[in-house]
């Protein structure tokens, strides 16, 4: 009997204990203000956020996966990725919140990169047919996916049939004599000269000279000639018809080089050319530039530009979390861009990203951190607001810099380079070593980087404030190393925003924010909780909470 008693006893005080435990997880939130299960993870934020869900999203506001084709997923063994292998992980980008992928070149080149294109209205066959790119298209849209074609308009390649047309009528030509439009127009798609101009280089056998800025290879296009604007126009018009939703513009800033204003007349044309096409079109641009050359380009109403001044190991993202910048000086770099790209076209969305292709890989930006660091740095760039882009295999934390290929390394799918799926690396790649795990063994971690993106963008989402809204600062909560603002969104909820950025737990005082504040969602890269009770907000290191308004008080 006393035995007995005992195990009664023993039940008895772990119920209470338990009920003890849930009583304190309802206090200290439940992401949609109610009280919360037992927690199934010491992770705070697995169970704080599992209520919340995804506002619905027709607009131009998404979260966007970009992916390298060739390294991505390979579906039939050749070891290169090809569209089947996107379409197989579909349900892995939309499982991570993603709603639009950028898929890098997929016309026929003889590089593996693709961006010097053969064919603009055709598939590479690497990369399968155009009956499996429509596939795709079909599968992306039946999940509400949308898919964006990278558009290379500043030049093609050395192959392409214009060049090789207009190559050939010079070599054929008398050196006495000149171009005639109308035995090959071709040539006028091109800029040629007999003078050796500052970005020319030589057409061999031939007293010639064409401008490829780039790369030999990579002849520029004249894309002030009309004809030229013609054809342009015309394989946009072929990849809407097929139901593509819109395209991202490589090196807009090299369209017309040292010439800010044709450039910008050159992407009022693109602009007018496919929203007279497809309406809804949406249109990024790369500008590898300056802050305010990127507002001068937004007054040619492009939708979007990508923010280059908070990407790269350069950025204003990295400097923050590097210590070289305070936590504050993010909050005042989005306000300065966001009055920048409004005063220039009130329409734009902001395009954040925090490293693509042609980066290195943030992992390496962090030689001593074993995780924390590396996933507020992407947080950063994933609460700003506009369309915010992710480059595959970053929520994986791969690595890889110095030359091209080693940036664009194999999707780390698996430790077994012969899994199914796994690509073979890009030819010249280094042995690029991985700090991180592959995605097998992440999916066990709740603390994992890949779990880490999974929360950010389900509370990216969650909130449409984050990514429509403006930034107002909070000054008297920001300091070096925590950064705090509320994202005003006149059609709906504001939300405030406190970022932990520093290895060290803060206290913060929220009474200075009128309104009565309700924890929402928090983001933790440990197992300690971050609370709020009484306007004193405990944020544990590296950590984020978002807090609503609530009218009730």
């Amino acid at each position: 009997m006393k035995r007995f008693l005992r195990w009664i006893a023993s039940v008895l005080c772990a119920v209470l204990c338990l009920l003890a435990y849930a009583q304190n997880q309802t206090t200290t939130g439940g992401g949609v203000g109610e009280p919360i299960s037992l927690s199934s993870s010491p992770v705070q934020m697995i169970d704080y956020n599992k209520g919340l869900e995804p506002a619905a999203c027709d607009d131009d506001y998404r979260t966007t996966y970009e992916i390298f084709v060739s390294s991505f997923c390979d579906s039939d063994g050749d070891g290169i990725g090809d569209l089947n292998g996107v379409r197989q992980k579909l349900d892995y980008i939309c499982d991570l919140g993603f709603d639009q992928i950028w898929l890098t070149p997929v016309h026929p080149s003889a590089t593996y990169h693709k961006y010097d294109v053969d064919d603009y209205c055709a598939i590479d066959p690497s990369f399968g047919t155009m009956e499996d790119y429509e596939a795709l298209l079909q599968d992306c849209h039946e999940r509400g996916v949308r898919v964006l074609l990278d558009l290379v308009l500043n030049h093609t390649s050395d192959t392409h049939p214009w060049f090789v047309a207009a190559t050939d009528y010079l070599r054929a030509l008398p050196d006495d004599q000149e171009p005639v439009f109308e035995d090959c127009p071709y040539v006028w798609y091109y800029t040629f000269s007999r003078e050796p101009y500052d970005g020319f280089v030589p057409l061999e056998g031939t007293s010639w000279y064409y401008e490829a800025r780039f790369w030999s290879e990579m002849p520029d296009l004249n894309l002030g000639n009309d004809v030229v604007r013609d054809e342009i126009a015309s394989i946009v018009r072929f990849w809407l018809e097929k139901g593509v939703d819109g395209f991202r513009l490589d090196a807009v800033t090299s369209y017309v080089t040292g010439n800010p204003e044709a450039n910008v007349e050159f992407l009022r044309f693109l602009k007018d050319t496919c929203t007279s096409a497809k309406p809804d079109c949406y249109l990024v641009g790369e500008a590898w530039t300056d802050r305010p050359t990127i507002a001068t380009l937004y007054t040619s109403g492009i939708d979007s530009l990508f923010d280059f001044p908070f990407a790269d190991s350069e950025g204003v993202i990295r400097q923050v979390m590097n210590g070289g910048y305070a936590a504050s000086d993010y909050v005042k770099a989005m306000v300065s861009a966001e009055e920048a790209y409004g005063a220039a076209n009130p329409s734009y969305v902001d395009a954040p990203f925090y490293t693509n292709h042609d980066t290195a890989r943030s992992a390496g930006f962090y030689p001593q951190d074993d995780g924390p660091a590396t996933k507020m740095a992407y947080a950063l760039s994933l609460f700003m607001p506009g369309d915010s882009f992710v480059y595959y295999g970053e929520e994986l934390g791969m690595k890889g810099s110095g030359k091209d290929e080693n940036k664009r390394a194999p999707m780390y799918w698996s430790d077994d380079a012969s899994a199914p799926g796994m690509c073979a690396a890009p030819e010249g790649m280094d042995d690029v070593q991985m700090k991180f795990p592959s995605l097998e063994a992440q999916m066990t971690d709740d603390l994992s980087l890949w779990r880490w993106f999974g929360e950010v963008v389900r509370v990216r989402k969650a909130f449409p404030a984050i990514a429509r809204g403006t930034t107002e600062a909070v000054d008297a909560v920001s300091d070096e190393g925590v950064a705090a603002f509320v994202r005003r969104y006149a059609d709906g909820e504001d939300v405030l925003v406190v970022m932990n950025l520093r290895d060290q737990a803060a206290q913060k005082d929220l009474s200075a924010v009128a309104g009565n504040l309700r924890l929402a969602a928090v983001l933790n890269t440990s197992e300690e909780a971050i609370a709020f009770e009484n306007n004193a907000l405990s944020l544990p290191a590296y950590s984020i909470a978002v807090l609503t308004f609530d009218a009730q008080g």
